[in-house]
């Protein structure tokens, strides 16, 4: 179990390190078992500023099973929404690691569909 954590995180910093001297917005995504988080996160001057976020320990998810792929499928709506609001469309898909499969896909897919870019 800590190795699959460890590949995670050197996944995790390999492609932070790419991204680090450009100044692009993230959509970065973190999961746990119970709950799913996403971030717009921007970079400037050596310091990481979230723009916005969206996560399913918010009081309009009380009622529903939140580490489940309905509950990835309604944060990635809202936080393209929330994106949209601000004239944010294009974005950088931040995964933390994480494969691209089950509620990840379906949180990329869904923002994808409610007009982000990425």
């Amino acid at each position: 179990m800590i190795n699959k954590k460890k590949n995670r995180l050197r996944r995790c910093k390999k492609f932070r390190s790419i991204l680090k001297n450009k100044d692009k917005y993230r959509l970065v995504v973190y999961k746990s078992s119970n709950n799913i988080y996403a971030q717009i996160i921007y970079f400037k001057n050596n310091k990481s500023y979230v723009f916005l976020s969206a996560s399913t320990l918010e009081k309009r998810f009380k009622n529903i099973n939140k580490g489940n792929i309905r509950a990835s499928k309604l944060i990635g709506k809202l936080i393209a929404k929330r994106c949209l609001k601000r004239n944010l469309l294009n974005v950088v898909f931040d995964r933390s690691g994480f494969k691209y499969h089950g509620r990840v896909k379906y949180l990329a897919d869904y923002a994808r569909k409610y007009g982000l870019l990425f």
